[in-house]
Parts: C-alpha cells; sequence; structure tokens
C-alpha cells in the first residue's frame, strides 16, 4: 500500500534490521529507582560522525517513545532514520563536526534490554514480569554506555517528547558530564490530560484477549489490535486541530482503502487504521506498557521538593524549544521550566514556535527552518553568558573577562551603528554589570557587553528571527511578551535593566518601567520622542502621520501604539516615584545634542532611571 497522503513523523520506518547498529553488555547489575534491579542489561546503539582527539564532540540524542537507536541514515543505502532532517553531514546536528551517539532506550524493543529479553532467572521473555523502569533508569543506562565507549563529558545531550525528559534529566542528574542541553517539545511532568490519553492506551493493550498478562511472546497471536488501538489514540494527540482540518476536512467522507482491519468510515480513520496497524509491524505492547508508565510517573518537582530545587542542581546552558499547537507537551509547560531556571540564574534560552504540527512538529520538516537553525546556532557557539544574582562588581568584572572572548568580532554592523541610542546605552554600562535587555532585538548591545566584559546577560524577545540570531552569538534570550511583566525575575536581579525603543509599543509602559526599578538597580530606556518639531510640522501643515529619520514607519506598519514626548515621559517617571538620573536627548540626523528645548529639536531621548528616593 502506498503511503502517499499518509505522511508523518514516522511514516518511513519500518521493523527491518539495523546494520550500522552496535550491541554492549553493560557491566554489573542495574539497581533500579522503584525497586530491584536488573542483572544484566544489554544496549544498542549508534553512531555518527568520529570522536575527536580532545573527545570533546560528543552529541548524545535521546529518542521518543516509539523510536530507537537509529536516528539517521548512514548512507544512501541505509534505511531512513527518524530525525534524518536534522542529523548529518552540514545539518543542524553535523555529524562532520559532533560525534552523535544514539541508543535504544531501557525497556525498548529494538536491542536493548526490555521486556522482550530473556530473564536470566527462567531463561524466558520478561514479559509482563519485566520491573518498573523509570526516566532515570534509562539515563543511567546511557550514563553507562557512554562510560564504555570512553566519552566523559558531552558536548550537549539533545532530546524531544520522553527523550526530552531524558535530555532534562541528564542536566540535573549528572551536571558534571553536560555541556549543554536542548529540550524539544517536552515537560518536567505530564499534564493529567496526557496522563490520561496513555492510561486509555494501557488499557486497550491490558484488554486485548491475546494480552495474556503479558506473557505472549510464545503465543501464535499477540495483543495486536490493543496496541494499535493504543498507537491510535496516541497518534492524534500527536497531531493538531488544525493539521488533522487541513488534512482530512477537503476528503471527510472519503477513507483510503488500507490494508488494516479497523474502522475506515472517515478518512481520518483510514489515516489512524494504516498508522496503528504499521506500528504494530515494529513495536512491542510490552514496551509500549513499559515506557509509557516511565513516561508518567516523570515527575521532578516531586522528585526534589520544587522543579525549582531540581533545576537549581543544572550548571550548563539549556535551549527550551516549543511548539504552540502542542497540546499534549503544551508550551505553557516550557514556560514553568524556564521560569524555574531563570529563578535560579541559570543560562537559558527558549522559543515557542509558530507551528501548525502539534507535538509532532519538532520530527517534521514544517518548522526546520526556524528550530533547525536555532539548534545548530546553539550547539556551534554554546551560550557563554550567565543569569546569576549579581554579588559584586568585581564577581561581574570576573564573568565578563571568562566570555570576552568568546563573542562575536562583527557585532558593530551597519544596523548597530545607526542605532545612536545603542552606542550611547552601551557608554552608559559599566563593565562588569549584570544586564537585562528587554526588547534585545538581534542583541547588538548584548553582544557588545559581552566582548568588553560585563557579568550576567540575558535578553528577551518576541520576534523568532532575532532569538534564532542571538542564540547563534551564543546569547541567552528567551522569548518573552514584556507586557506580562518581569515576575520571575528578583528584586535587584541585575545591575542594568535596558529598554531601548520599545516602551511604545507596550500597552502598560507605567508597569513596564515600574517592574525595570525592581528588577534592575538602574534602568536605561530609549524612546523616539514624537513631539519633535519636524514631526509636528508634518501633522499640522501637512495633515498626515510623520515618517521622519526619528520615526521611520508610516502609520499602517508602525509598532508603536503610544505617542508620547519626553516631556510625557519625565511626567509619567515622575508620578511612578522613579528618578531621572540623566537624560540624552538627540537629533539623530546630526548626531547634536539640544538644550533647553530638547523636547522639540530631539527626535530620541535615552533615560538613566533610578527607584524612588529612600527615606
Amino acid at each position: 500500500m502506498s503511503e502517499a497522503g499518509f505522511g508523518g513523523s514516522d511514516a518511513a520506518r519500518s521493523a527491518g534490521e539495523l546494520p550500522h547498529a552496535r550491541s554492549l553488555m553493560l557491566p554489573g547489575p542495574l539497581a533500579l529507582r522503584l525497586g530491584g534491579e536488573l542483572p544484566e542489561v544489554r544496549v544498542c546503539f549508534e553512531t555518527y560522525g568520529e570522536l575527536n582527539a580532545a573527545g570533546d564532540n560528543a552529541v548524545y540524542v535521546c529518542h521518543a517513545l516509539s523510536g530507537d537507536s537509529h536516528v539517521a541514515r548512514h548512507d544512501e543505502n541505509d534505511a531512513p532514520g527518524w530525525w534524518d532532517i536534522a542529523v548529518g553531514p552540514g545539518k543542524a546536528l553535523d555529524t562532520d563536526r559532533f560525534f552523535v551517539i544514539c541508543a535504544n532506550v531501557l525497556g525498548g524493543c529494538r536491542g536493548t534490554t526490555g521486556p522482550w529479553s530473556s530473564n536470566p532467572a527462567t531463561g524466558r521473555p520478561y514479559g509482563g514480569d519485566f520491573p518498573r523502569i523509570t526516566i532515570a533508569d534509562m539515563v543511567e543506562v546511557q550514563k553507562r554506555l557512554l562510560d564504555e565507549l570512553g566519552v566523559g563529558r558531552l558536548h550537549a545531550v539533545v532530546g524531544g517528547s520522553m527523550g526530552g525528559m531524558m535530555a532534562l534529566s541528564w542536566a540535573v542528574l549528572h551536571p558534571e558530564r553536560v555541556g549543554s542541553a536542548i529540550l524539544l517539545a517536552t515537560t518536567h511532568c505530564l499534564s493529567s490530560q496526557a496522563l490520561s490519553f496513555d492510561i486509555v492506551g494501557r488499557n486497550a493493550i491490558f484488554k486485548d484477549p491475546h494480552y495474556n498478562n503479558g506473557q505472549y511472546y510464545d503465543q501464535e497471536q499477540r495483543p495486536d489490535d490493543g496496541l494499535a488501538i493504543a498507537r491510535m489514540i496516541g497518534h492524534v494527540t500527536y497531531l493538531s486541530d488544525r493539521t488533522m482540518s487541513r488534512k482530512f476536512d477537503p476528503d471527510r467522507e472519503h477513507p483510503r482503502d488500507v490494508a488494516y482491519a479497523y474502522e475506515k468510515e472517515f478518512s481520518v480513520g483510514s489515516y489512524l487504521a494504516y498508522q496503528g496497524g504499521r506500528f504494530v509491524e515494529r513495536f512491542d505492547a510490552n514496551s509500549y506498557v513499559s515506557l509509557s508508565l516511565a513516561m508518567d510517573q516523570f515527575n521532578l518537582g516531586r522528585d526534589y521538593g520544587s522543579l525549582e530545587a531540581a533545576l537549581a542542581r543544572v550548571t550548563c546552558p539549556v535551549l527550551v524549544v516549543s511548539f504552540r499547537t502542542d497540546w499534549l507537551f503544551p508550551p505553557a509547560h516550557s514556560r514553568r521550566m524556564v521560569d524555574a531556571l531563570l529563578a535560579q540564574g541559570k543560562r537559558v534560552s527558549a522559543l515557542e514556535v509558530d507551528s501548525d504540527c502539534g507535538h509532532d512538529a519538532f520530527l517534521l520538516e514544517n518548522d526546520l527552518h526556524v528550530y533547525g537553525p536555532l539548534m545548530a546556532g546553539f550547539l556551534k557557539r554554546g551560550p557563554v553568558c550567565a543569569v546569576e544574582r549579581p554579588q559584586s562588581a568585581k564577581n561581574g568584572a570576573q564573568a565578563g573577562s571568562t566570555g570576552r572572548d568568546a563573542g562575536p568580532t562583527n557585532v558593530r554592523s551597519i544596523f548597530f551603528q545607526s542605532r545612536l541610542d545603542l552606542a550611547r546605552i552601551e557608554e552608559l554600562i559599566p563593565t562588569g554589570a549584570s544586564v537585562l535587555d528587554l526588547g534585545c532585538g538581534a542583541g547588538h548591545l548584548l553582544g557588545r557587553l559581552r566582548c568588553r566584559g560585563s557579568g550576567a546577560l540575558l535578553g528577551l524577545e518576541l520576534n523568532p528571527q532575532d532569538i534564532v540570531e542571538c542564540v547563534g552569538q551564543g546569547l541567552c534570550v528567551v522569548q518573552r511578551d514584556l507586557d506580562r511583566g518581569l515576575g520571575v525575575f528578583a528584586d535587584g536581579q541585575f545591575d542594568v535593566v535596558v529598554l531601548s525603543q520599545t516602551l511604545q509599543a507596550m500597552r502598560r509602559p507605567d508597569r513596564v518601567l515600574t517592574e525595570m526599578l525592581r528588577v534592575g538597580k538602574t534602568g536605561i530606556v530609549s524612546f523616539p520622542n514624537f513631539a519633535h518639531a519636524p514631526a509636528v510640522r508634518q501633522l499640522a501643515e501637512n495633515g498626515t502621520s510623520p515618517v521622519t529619520e526619528g520615526l521611520p514607519f508610516p502609520w499602517w506598519s508602525s509598532p508603536s501604539i503610544r505617542f508620547f514626548s519626553i516631556k510625557d515621559f519625565e511626567a509619567l517617571c515622575a508620578e511612578l516615584g522613579l528618578r531621572v538620573l540623566s537624560r540624552i536627548a538627540i537629533d539623530s540626523a546630526t548626531g547634536e545634542q539640544p538644550g533647553e528645548d530638547y523636547n522639540t529639536r530631539a527626535d530620541m531621548a535615552i533615560c538613566v532611571l533610578g527607584g524612588p528616593a529612600k527615606g
């Protein structure tokens, strides 16, 4: 049967042999987190590229529930892998540069010890007697594999969905061995809704008349129907309403003729029948039960008392990528992890991809143009910033000196040179200061600060492309709507908070300014001056919205929703009890700084703010 029209994240995969896979018997028994042990563990793995002489270019890829060691093709004659779009020469995980390792997880059914394996105590497959395992147990097996391969420290660990749980666990359990972590479409704990789908799927397997409490390996018939239905249920959660509507609404009542005996009344039914039938050909029901239970049991907040306490153990830079239509592991879960990392002063970058593809988006090409370069940039440069709460100017200067040589050398771009406010803002920030840049754009200011020496550096930005560019420079940038506030940050966490050419786009400028001076000891704000005389003349004499060098946008494409003057800004600061410590008014066309008549002669202002006077 042709797969045309049935494409998906694993449409081309099969149960065929894996000619490039290797197998190792790991030394010693494996004690399990929930009790008991496995007397022996065999692990099946594949590698791509070469480990360099320094041994510092290894990237471990953790697969999702239905994955295996075959992450990508090894050559043109090899079968497709489950992440060919991201792993290979010149791709996001560049095998010309990195030594990529992927192993079938503990409990899997593609070569690593699982329910199908022989129980040394009985000589028969474990089946339903296979002990309960956890995500932490899977990571322990991976760690032992790396020990056997001579890999002491990973350049990065990468994973999506269940693989993201493992990647996160690596950073928490073995921080000394992880150089960076990429978490895609994942969570620190499943929602009750996600848990419920797994429960229904497992019950479909348990109630299959051929399940036999998991002891079915010597039977002629296996619980194929239960497994297929579990996969159909699971597959629905991997998609989005947008994807399903686009894919199936046009021919809803014209199903395909597929060779699997499940309901095919509607086109979506034939699709699910196909997905369920294909899955049975390459997966094992007991493994599905074992792995889904491990996912459902995963809860970092419970294990460590709180999510913040768990993530306090992380020492490496972390990249968190979520997808807007993922309702299985929704973006809110990723934001919760990011907030916990920020609250602990960790190095984190984050992006929510505006995808139509649901949970499966991290496995599909549709949004690869966004998350592919993001991963590549993160792996290539590796963030060297920090977001620790500042302790002293001396400590800040030391942090800056560490990153000075690692920064980009081309940040004095034409764009930066044309932004007079950025050049002046840089001059106003003391060397070694920790800085939060609100609306950081493509990171020009942060890059400059890092090159000259700085303390903690973090940017908040909405534009995805700007975030990709920042991460590629090794900067820490989190996607965030500033109108939602800065509540995740502690009082006085930064020496300086910058808001450049962004205040005019805020719905509540008063709240943003107040929060700036709570989070930062000093605030620096730059903004266009709408009282600039040439702009006022255009409006008064021509009756048209002004377009000038300082106000370059026509009214219909302007990001500005607030139109205020320098004096308006100063009046707002006075009302909020904020002190204007200094003001620089600039005519951007000439570079001049007008004196008393600054409110009409300048088209841009930079103000240094302090909190309310004490006493």
